[in-house]
């Protein structure tokens, strides 16, 4: 099969396109023919060497840990899904902080997403109302915003600010618990305050002054907050919402604990998934795509991705 892959660690002049072998799905797995893949931090911060103490994998290794595709092959004791199914989903079996820095699995090099075969081991089925591109983007956004989110409590009535509400998690975050009846206030860069209008949260800009800024537009008070920016302003998260437990985190690894917010790990979860799948079906969350890349301009999509400041998610097309 045609697959990225990468020989050792580095920049994005080590990415590829070549010729690899084909994965197997094991038991409670499935294959799919990819139509495309997602592309998140996870992707360059394993590629790069820069967390191999703690996630290091089989070179030559595959990036990608989510994707879009139509089921080919399918894994023992696995039910409900079948051959022609199109699905989205997550390859490997999740690690700890697999939003920010990690959630691969070396398996000889076959690990990721971004090839033409790829195995997953949690998946849904895909909304019809979602295009390849779209769905290739849901599937760590979904389950990383949802994780957040639960470890908040339930939503509806509450005012939730979501930090860094632009990008993959923080867009997927805003509809989702908009559709959970939150009022959601969104914190961005002014290009994109149209664009979390648009998601239904009321922008703002993030960084000195918010909590002045907060007081008129919410002046009943925050009741919770979830930060996907990880930028180091938990302290004034906190402040915001006057507990550290009514705040979580997805990003700022080195302060949650700390601090004694929540941090949320996202879950290899097949339920999460199809509760996606539902939002999306019934038009309540769609995965927002700033740029697709076909295969050969991988290092372009991971170059322009790793600057940061994406608004949604930038896919590739297999």
């Amino acid at each position: 099969m045609r697959a990225v892959r990468y020989h050792e660690y580095g920049g994005v002049e080590v990415l590829v396109v070549e010729q690899a072998p084909a994965p197997r799905p094991g038991p409670g797995e499935i294959r799919v023919r990819v139509a495309a893949a997602g592309v998140n931090p996870v992707d360059w911060n394993v590629r790069s060497g820069a967390v191999r103490e703690m996630l290091p994998v089989d070179l030559p290794a595959i990036p990608g840990l989510d994707a879009v595709g139509v089921v080919d092959e399918i894994g023992e004791g696995v039910r409900g899904v079948g051959t022609g199914d199109r699905v989205f989903g997550l390859v490997g079996k999740g690690v700890r902080g697999a939003a920010g820095t990690g959630g691969v699995s070396g398996r000889g090099g076959v690990t990721g997403a971004t090839a033409e075969l790829a195995v997953l081991s949690a998946w849904a089925h895909a909304p019809t109302t979602w295009t390849d591109e779209e769905a290739a983007g849901a599937g760590l956004a979904s389950v990383t915003a949802m994780g957040g989110l639960k470890a908040l409590g339930p939503l509806r009535g509450r005012t939730l600010l979501v930090e860094g509400a632009a990008g993959g998690v923080g867009s997927a975050a805003v509809e989702i618990a908009v559709a959970q009846g939150a009022t959601v206030i969104g914190t961005a860069s002014e290009r994109n305050h149209e664009f979390l209008a648009s998601l239904g949260a009321v922008p703002t800009t993030y960084g000195a002054g918010l909590a002045e800024r907060l007081a008129v537009l919410a002046p009943d008070g925050v009741d919770i907050v979830l930060d996907t920016a990880g930028s180091g302003s938990l302290a004034d998260l906190i402040a915001i919402a006057g507990d550290p437990a009514r705040v979580s985190t997805i990003a700022d690894y080195a302060n949650a604990q700390r601090l004694g917010v929540h941090l949320a790990i996202a879950e290899y979860d097949s339920t999460l998934l199809s509760e996606a799948s539902e939002l999306g079906r019934r038009g309540r969350y769609t995965p927002r795509i700033e740029l697709a890349y076909p295969l050969e301009r991988i290092a372009e999509a991971h170059a322009y991705a790793e600057r940061g400041h994406t608004r949604g998610k930038i896919v590739v097309r297999i």
